[in-house]
């Protein structure tokens, strides 16, 4: 691919549009789930036109899906620039405007990816481009930091967190904060219970095992459980300030004639800092076992995915700088994050970045044109501050 010079407005532009225009959709369902190396051959290519040496590490066991790691310079330190490639599954149907091309309109930059996130990326090769042709001296590595699968299984942090890369001082994730420093969120887990009972003739319940009513025992506990952990738990730096458990989704049965031999649960917890996912696992699992010995019944508590840990950064000299050059103190958000991946790799880590995820994950979504001066103006202090200084 013969890649263009994306420089001045109309570059910024241009690549805003490229990057939008490759479909990278992230999803379990396979037959919705697309590859993201298109993007991250697009950045490779743009960004060693700036000078950096970029090293694509494929996901195992995805061989349509890669991570990029971009460095400029050389050395212990420095800081990691960090966004995710894929975007959400999109019903063409319900935008206004082409969800796959960048559209203009009434200070708005259209798309899907804008804010969520591919939009980052054009905004940090907006501010870098001028910025290096002035060949200051980097004391420090800067490293863009491109993932797969952050909307689905989060799998390319992963799998740079087992390979122990890349490493830094700093990492900025430019998730879409409004440019407010995020320096915590809550965790994610997305559990399922599967209770496998005997049908059976629904005139004689002797004949069988009903995993329905043994459910219904189970959510009982569940709720109940909830009612503990709040009890136990809160945070007031969150607006929700309480872990939460959603009883999201139910099936089982299938003829009100006949017990019910099989149910499944999915349900959605949200831990705060300083709670382990695993340790609130072992404890529901504790909680259903009695459950199975009253209804002889076979109860297994198995993730969805492999989940989030909560993020935390508070005693942060990366936080205090961000505090300073935004005007605004850090906050906590409710969605979840790649933070915790890279502050496993002993990276001082915070969220920043421009757009609203308030616009993130439904149709019409869009980065507002005021947030992408200022953002580039923070993209380069911090670089100033991080590899220069």
């Amino acid at each position: 691919m013969d890649t263009p010079h994306f420089q001045g407005t109309s570059g910024f532009l241009s690549l805003f549009n490229h990057l939008l225009s490759l479909s990278t959709v992230s999803s379990a369902n396979p037959a919705l789930d697309q590859s993201n190396l298109p993007v991250i051959h697009l950045l490779a290519e743009v960004f060693e036109q700036l000078g950096f040496s970029c090293e694509l590490i494929p996901v195992s066991d995805s061989p349509k899906k890669a991570n990029l790691i971009a460095t400029y310079g050389s050395g212990p330190g420095g800081l990691v620039l960090s966004g995710h490639t894929d975007t959400v599954p999109f019903d063409e149907a319900l935008w206004q405007l082409n969800p796959l091309k960048m559209t203009e309109k009434d200070d708005r930059l259209y798309g899907l990816g804008s804010s969520d996130m591919k939009g980052f990326f054009a905004v940090v090769y907006a501010a870098l481009e001028p910025l290096l042709k002035q060949e200051l001296p980097f004391k420090q590595p800067l490293i863009i930091l491109a993932t797969a699968d952050e909307e689905s299984s989060m799998n390319g942090a992963r799998a740079l967190a087992k390979l122990g890369k890349p490493k830094a001082r700093y990492a900025v994730i430019g998730e879409p904060t409004g440019l407010k420093p995020i320096n915590m969120h809550k965790s994610i887990m997305m559990e399922t219970i599967r209770i496998q009972g005997q049908s059976g003739h629904s005139s004689n319940p002797a004949l069988g095992k009903n995993a329905l009513e043994a459910m219904h025992e189970v959510i009982a506990a569940l709720l109940k459980f909830r009612q503990q952990l709040q009890a136990e738990y809160q945070n007031p730096h969150f607006d929700v300030d309480v872990p939460t458990l959603n009883l999201g989704a139910i099936h089982g049965g299938d003829n009100p004639n006949r017990i019910c031999g099989h149910c499944k649960l999915e349900f959605d917890v949200r831990l705060l800092p300083g709670m382990a996912n695993d340790s609130i696992r072992e404890k529901i699992r504790d909680l259903v076992k009695p459950i199975a010995d009253k209804y002889q019944t076979e109860i297994n508590l198995a993730p969805l995915f492999p989940g989030i840990e909560a993020f935390e950064n508070k005693d942060s000299e990366l936080v205090r700088i961000a505090e300073k050059l935004t005007g605004h103190s850090a906050m906590s958000v409710a969605f979840g994050t790649e933070a915790p991946f890279l502050q496993e790799l002993g990276m001082d880590t915070i969220v920043l970045g421009p757009g609203s995820i308030d616009l993130a994950h439904q149709p019409n979504e869009y980065m507002a044109v005021n947030q992408v001066q200022p953002a580039i103006t923070i993209i380069q202090d911090l670089v100033k501050h991080c590899c220069l200084m």
